[in-house]
């Protein structure tokens, strides 16, 4: 019987204007879909004009002009539909969606469809549920006193995948796809009776203990900044009376 991580899966990334879900855009997206392990996945990729500007610190990191983005990127609204309608479907198919640190690129895209379509993903998504792999969350939890960095390059120098194109929304999402399969083959006594609805309840909870442990050593160096518990989606903040 094949396992879950065996099959079909999906994975999703983003590139944006900077890490702060409730205010930056997406300059890029990228949706990899593979339907079983060791096939050539399917990739669908869009460039989106962010309608503001481009911070030098973003094109550092992913090496997209403001210039580039005005003559080749799409306006954000029909792109924005064009993603959830995207996700939607991986819901519809059954299809497990991995996102490493989900609850920053899935809330990027609520915000963005709200500030665009006047929608939520959890509309696009409230007839079927989207189950959500995390690998970063599913790490942390099954090899959680393991030292070293937990960041997508060091998940896949760790499980031994190949990272091509680091900076390139399709290649983060395929490296974290693989992450995912090579943690259920690691952990398989551990993972393969739980289905991906399953797991992704697990995770819920697993991230949300995450975060205290987190919040936890911040207050220990004197730290305060907040660590929001919420997977896989931060609740939207309440309008501004």
């Amino acid at each position: 019987m094949t396992c879950w991580y065996e099959g079909p899966l999906a994975a999703f990334d983003t590139q944006t204007t900077g890490a702060d879900a409730e205010n930056d855009r997406i300059m890029s997206a990228a949706l990899v879909v593979q339907d079983a392990e060791g096939l050539r996945p399917r990739v669908t990729r869009w460039l989106v004009h962010p309608g503001v500007p481009v911070p030098g610190s973003a094109t550092a990191v992913h090496g997209l002009t403001e210039e580039h983005l005005r003559r080749y990127g799409r306006w954000p609204a029909p792109v924005m539909y064009e993603v959830a309608e995207a996700l939607a479907e991986q819901a519809r198919a059954g299809r497990p969606l991995v996102v490493m640190d989900a609850p920053s690129g899935l809330t990027l895209l609520d915000r963005e469809l709200r500030r665009h379509r006047a929608s939520s993903l959890v509309r696009w998504l409230d007839r079927t549920p989207l189950h959500v792999l995390d690998p970063g969350v599913l790490d942390k939890h099954l090899d959680r006193y393991r030292k070293g960095g937990r960041a997508l390059t060091d998940l896949c120098r760790h499980y031994d995948v190949p990272q091509e194109g680091a900076c390139d929304a399709a290649a983060q999402a395929r490296a974290a796809l693989e992450v995912v399969r090579a943690l259920g083959r690691r952990f398989a006594g551990r993972l393969e009776r739980l289905s991906p609805a399953e797991l992704h309840t697990l995770q819920v909870a697993w991230h949300a203990g995450q975060a205290r442990g987190l919040q936890a050593r911040f207050a220990l160096s004197g730290g305060e900044e907040p660590v929001d518990p919420a997977w896989p989606l931060r609740p939207g903040l309440p309008a501004v009376a």
